[in-house]
Order: C-alpha cells, then structure tokens, then sequence
C-alpha cells in the first residue's frame, strides 16, 4: 500500500469520527526520547503523526515549538536523521501514517528527488512544507505523485478563493488548515470565524481538513473534530514531554482520542 493509500484510508471514516495527529518535532530533547515519545503516541491511539523535521527559522510555528526545534538544532538532528526516525520508527511496528514536515530549505539542500525517494522508502506516506505555496510546488507535487506520496497543502483563513481553489486541486491526502485566530474565550472554544473557514474550504475541496489550532486539552480536541476531519496538536505534546515525560504523552493521547469518540 503506498503512503497516499494508507493516508486515504486512515481519513475513510473520519465522519463519524475526527482523526488525531499529533504533531512532534525529531530530536527532542534528545533522539531517543522523541522517537520514544512518537512510538508511544502512536501506541496510545493517534491516528497519524507529523514528525517534525527542525529548522531554524520557522515561520509558521509557535514560540513552545521554536524552543523545541532549537534544542533538536543542537543535538545536531539533521534531514537525514529525521527520514532515518521514521525507518526507526516503522521497524518498531507502528503503522499508521508518518507525514514528514519540513520547511523548505533542508529539502532544497538535500536534493528533491532523493528526499522523497529516501523518505518514501524509509516508510513516510506523506509531506507537509510550510513555506512551498501550491504555486510553486510542482515539481514536488509530481515526485510525491511518482512516490506514491500524500502532500498536504496548507491554507489559512486569510486565504483567498483562488489560493484555496489551487490548494484543493493539488492536495493529496488531506489540507491542513491553519487558525490564525486564538480563542477569545473559554466558552467560545472554536471562534465563528474558523467555523465559516473550514465551511469556505469544504464549499471548494473534497479533501479531508485537518486544523491545527493552539489545541491543548481534550475539550478543544473535540470541538474542532466537531468540524473537521483531522486534529492536529503539536505545542501541548512538547510541554507534556517536560512536564510529565512518556506517561503524560500517552495518558493525554488516550483522553483526546477518548473525547473525540463521543
């Protein structure tokens, strides 16, 4: 099965029920541990992960992940060692999807065509990168098609029709839907405005959506899986790590899987 397959099927159902990926960055704290936090979370019920791929000037992420990307700099996690995680991680039996992020420049560096292709063969079904606009991405959009690779597009509420139009045109796997709006309150858990975003993409793309959206509790996880496909959390899985180590992380994924089943 290739990874687009596995990614499409994993969403096949997510109607009746939100998918839950969380996202962790390679390398942090150290190699072992992240990889360990990554086996664990998939063990505890997620259904996808986003392996992180640190970088050291991340635009789209959040001071929590930035500090994290920075000690995985440190550590001296590279593009390699982050595709060879993901071998690590499926000899170890885990085998729901692994989609790779990366920001752009560590794949320019590394070569497009040997990325995917080293990163496909190491078990990644699919490809996330931030900063690559669907109007620029054509020669990756056709080595993750020759790959047999999902690549997800990102799309954000200041999306105009035309960008959201292409992005439902090029994406395979899902569309990662990004808020740039925070919760104005605790009762008004999802915004009004990230409601009419994702009804504005579902109007335009058959592709399952994923928002990532700041998600750290359990409750919030299941009020945007009341309107999305797919729940990304990234932040609160870093903190857990040094909160709590590997006993947090999984009872945490056990709870946000649990409120998203009912």
């Amino acid at each position: 099965m290739s990874g687009l397959q596995l990614v499409n099927e994993t969403f096949s159902n997510a109607k009746k029920r939100a998918r839950l990926m969380p996202y962790f960055p390679v390398g942090y704290p150290d190699l072992a541990m992240s990889i360990n936090v990554m086996e664990a979370i998939a063990r505890a019920g997620a259904d996808a992960i986003e392996v992180g791929v640190p970088f050291s000037d991340p635009l789209a992420d959040g001071p929590t992940i930035q500090a994290a990307t920075q000690i995985a700099l440190e550590n001296g996690t590279t593009l390699r060692i982050c595709i060879k995680a993901v071998e690590e991680l499926r000899q170890r039996g885990v085998t729901i999807p692994l989609i790779l992020m990366s920001y752009v420049n560590p794949i320019m560096a590394y070569g497009l065509e040997a990325f995917v292709s080293d990163a496909t063969q190491a078990g990644t079904s699919g490809f996330i990168v931030p900063d690559l606009p669907a109007d620029e991405a054509d020669e990756f959009q056709k080595l993750t098609e020759k790959y047999g690779a999902a690549f997800a597009h990102f799309l954000a509420p200041t999306s105009n029709e035309s960008r959201i139009k292409l992005a439902a045109s090029r994406a395979r796997g899902f569309i990662y839907l990004i808020s740039v709006t925070g919760v104005t309150g605790e009762r008004d858990i999802v915004p009004a405005d990230l409601k009419e975003f994702v009804q504005r993409v579902r109007r335009v793309a058959s592709q399952p959506l994923a928002v990532g959206f700041g998600i750290g509790t359990p409750e919030k996880a299941r009020a945007i899986g009341e309107i999305a496909d797919g729940v990304i959390i990234g932040s609160r899985y870093i903190s857990l790590v040094k909160e709590g180590g590997l006993d947090a992380v999984v009872k945490f994924t056990r709870d946000v899987r649990e409120s998203l089943e009912k």
